[in-house]
């Protein structure tokens, strides 16, 4: 390794992803609004497949649904001829105004969000977010987050740039670039679902998972809250399984557990090690 990689830096900076990881615990926003999207085209779509592309930006996490098998074959048999994208855009054009008007609805911070952020604050970090929401979507989502606390140095929506969005690294080198931090591997990424765990990965930083308020798991507080501690156990068994497989370096219960995630990685970069 060439010696000025190795050198010990210091952590420069968090990114955060929004619906599971700073607000929306469960990420119930999106994923219901899918179904009901998809419904009012006459395809039945359950929860567990709207969440499966989760991450991605909407229309790309559209496109991903109507090319699965069994919902491609609803559509076939609807409309007599396969999916294509004028139809993502169709859905896409009933999805916006309805995530519009029920965004709202589940805006309210994960249990400790504001206090982590005011946290890093007070630790000299910068704060950088992106989503797999459009713009149109976080210009109504920011304003009631912000009335809670949760108030970034930068926000990138998931339609807002040219290169794409998730899983590619786009969004959060955007936020580097945005925040001047002058080393990815300065950086943490947080977030609840695969493709946002590997945007992290592609963009060179430390790579932080959500099991229990986020996609994964897909539940909302009052519901695990509720459910037998085995079942709870078994659902954050798996999450984190699917959130490791995808090059998560640490996995948490939710962002509340951050800090001291924040200390392992400013040790590991005083010792000159690299994400």
């Amino acid at each position: 390794m060439h010696p000025s990689l190795a050198r010990p830096r210091n952590l420069q900076g968090v990114i955060f992803d929004w619906a599971g990881t700073l607000v929306d615990f469960g990420s119930l926003a999106p994923t219901q609004i899918f179904v009901d999207a998809f419904k009012s085209f006459g395809i039945n779509l359950t929860l567990q497949q709207a969440r499966g592309p989760m991450g991605l930006s909407k229309w790309q996490h559209i496109r991903v649904l109507l090319d699965d098998t069994a919902i491609a074959a609803q559509w076939q048999q609807q409309n007599g001829r396969a999916p294509t994208d004028a139809d993502v855009d169709a859905i896409y054009a009933r999805f916006m105004p309805m995530q519009i008007a029920k965004v709202g609805q589940y805006s309210q911070p994960i249990a400790g969000a504001a206090q982590v952020l005011a946290w890093l604050r007070g630790q000299g970090l910068k704060i950088g977010s992106c989503s797999g929401y459009p713009r149109q979507v976080l210009d109504v989502l920011l304003p009631m987050a912000a009335e809670e606390g949760l108030r970034p140095d930068h926000v990138v929506a998931g339609d807002e740039l040219e290169a794409g969005g998730r899983p590619g690294p786009y969004m959060a080198l955007a936020n580097v670039l945005a925040l001047q931090i002058d080393d990815v591997a300065c950086c943490i990424k947080v977030d609840d679902t695969v493709p946002g765990i590997e945007e992290g990965i592609r963009a060179g930083m430390w790579s932080v998972g959500l099991s229990l308020s986020g996609n994964e798991v897909g539940l909302t507080r009052a519901e695990l809250d509720a459910s037998p501690t085995e079942e709870i156990e078994r659902l954050k068994t798996h999450a984190e399984t699917r959130l490791l497989a995808a090059g998560a370096h640490y996995v948490i219960d939710s962002v509340a557990d951050l800090p001291q995630i924040v200390a392992h990685v400013r040790a590991r970069l005083a010792r000159g090690e690299r994400p």
